[in-house]
């Protein structure tokens, strides 16, 4: 049975039941329970030179830029993600963490990890919404495998929806590939050949992602070292000690500034405009108006307000409209218990505009076979808000909730799903309506950002700030801004008819 990716999901293409077998008994594999110690320097061989190092580094250079510019007097707040199954929920990404915060230790590092197991690209898609988008990350780091097709949409949505840089990693190596590759003979081979040497690439150069070409290391290494690629693993797939020491290296070495790239790649992504005395836009009896493009917009105050500050509150306005006002400034977290639970919810959706509340799903009735279930569901604010089967598609009656009958997730089904099962997710704004000072000075060096508004869509727009008290005979509001940010992701959403 191949160990490398597992099926191909093209047109109507069918899985095989290995496949199955092998995504669910092998990809799963708890990595919490396959953690192995972190390995000791010096304790395994050095990684031979980059094949072409002139290559690390592309694609991530507004992060890293703003991680070598850091100094304990101005902080940049660095997001990064990782994301993708089992194999990026292994030990190597805390070797990265520990490294990045080794190298760039005035950074303001916000990390974290959402990787689920067993999630191939084709599920990996689904809890993206609640987990990839409104983080709005600086960088991600992804692995995953399973289908190109979803694949891509997770690197468009990424790119089209936030001003994230990403970094794809291809995989490592399994088993040695052969000599000549036959589609019809061999598919798990031809199919990892394709992803890495062509679907990979591809969809790295279309989207302007880096790519840490991981595999023709892994070859390498395990080359120079006499190894056979059994030797990194703990079982078919699963990285065992040795080969977490290698993937966090080869993730490492990629991750390097390189100003001579230069940063007409990133420039535009995110565009800080500078506020305060002859400088444009300005302060007119108590209003500024900013013209802008893109989805997401941060107002920064200055480090250390003046006393008197808290006076004084700006009423934010876009297009004439409240934040608040734009059903996409919320946010829906992701559901829990998380997957490979007796029973989870992958994706939650909603028509009508959301409220900032709780929500509660819970399992009224269940059927013989523990494969159908009925449920209600209910919000803090909302209320009671409607009941459906588990094998058809749901509206409740605001319309504040939509579940399609594929976004259920039972895992292996062994477990039966009990009577009064419930799964809770929240509405979080990402908005904010009426900016005011700070209480305190903000901690040394870290930018008090305040985000008015993310999730818009990503046009023309306009920006209207109203002071409501504390402005002095300028009209300049006693909340001193000194700056504001503005997000604009540069790949177009699909189907926007933007190039």
């Amino acid at each position: 049975m191949t160990a490398n990716r597992s099926f191909q999901f093209r047109q109507a293409s069918l899985v095989p039941l290995c496949g199955w077998v092998w995504v669910f008994a092998a990809l799963v594999w708890p990595a919490q329970a396959a953690a192995a110690d972190r390995p000791a320097p010096g304790r395994y061989a050095a990684v031979p030179s980059a094949r072409d190092p002139g290559r690390l580094g592309a694609g991530v250079q507004r992060t890293l830029t703003l991680l070598a510019t850091s100094t304990q007097e101005r902080r940049n707040t660095v997001r990064i993600l990782f994301y993708g199954q089992s194999i990026t929920e292994q030990e190597w990404w805390k070797h990265v963490v520990d490294d990045l915060r080794s190298r760039f230790p005035s950074a303001n590092l916000i990390i974290e990890n959402r990787a689920i197991g067993g999630f191939a690209s084709q599920l990996l898609i689904k809890p993206a919404e609640h987990d990839v988008y409104p983080f709005y990350p600086d960088l991600m780091i992804l692995h995953v495998y399973g289908s190109n097709g979803e694949y891509e949409q997770l690197i468009r949505n990424t790119r089209s929806r936030t001003t994230a840089e990403v970094l794809m990693l291809t995989d490592h190596l399994t088993q040695w590939p052969p000599a000549v590759i036959d589609e019809k003979k061999d598919k798990g081979s031809w199919w990892d050949d394709f992803m890495n040497r062509q679907f990979l690439p591809e969809t790295a150069r279309k989207y302007g992602c880096g790519l840490a070409e991981n595999r023709g290391a892994w070859i390498d290494y395990l080359k120079a070292n006499h190894l056979e690629p059994r030797a990194l693993l703990k079982d078919g797939v699963h990285l065992n000690d040795h080969g977490n020491y290698l993937m966090a290296e080869l993730v490492k070495r990629y991750l390097v500034y390189r100003p001579e790239l230069g940063d007409s790649s990133w420039r535009d992504l995110v565009r800080t405009v500078e506020l305060g005395a002859g400088k444009e836009p300005s302060w007119n009896d108590g209003v500024l108006k900013l013209e802008f493009e893109g989805n997401r917009v941060d107002l920064i105050a200055e480090a250390s307000p003046p006393a008197n500050s808290a006076r004084a509150r700006i009423a934010i306005r876009i297009d004439g409209k409240k934040p608040s006002e734009f059903p996409g400034a919320y946010a829906i977290t992701r559901p829990v218990p998380p997957p490979w639970s007796p029973l989870a919810l992958t994706r939650v959706d909603h028509e009508a505009p959301l409220l900032i509340e709780p929500w509660t799903l819970t399992v009224t009735a269940v059927g013989a076979d523990s494969k159908t279930w009925t449920f209600s569901v209910a919000g803090g604010l909302t209320g009671p808000d409607g009941e459906g089967r588990s094998d058809q598609p749901f509206r409740s009656k605001s319309g504040r909730v939509k579940i399609a009958p594929e976004n259920w997730f039972r895992g292996f089904g062994k477990e039966p799903v009990p009577k009064g099962y419930t799964i809770r997710w929240h509405v979080v704004p990402r908005f904010t309506d009426i900016f005011e000072a700070p209480g305190k000075a903000s901690d040394h060096g870290i930018e008090p950002a305040v985000t008015a508004v993310q999730g818009i869509p990503s046009t023309r727009h306009v920006l209207e700030l109203r002071s409501k008290g504390g402005s002095g005979n300028t009209g300049q509001p006693v909340v001193l801004l000194r700056a504001i940010r503005i997000y604009s992701p540069q790949v177009p959403a699909a189907g926007s008819g933007k190039r």
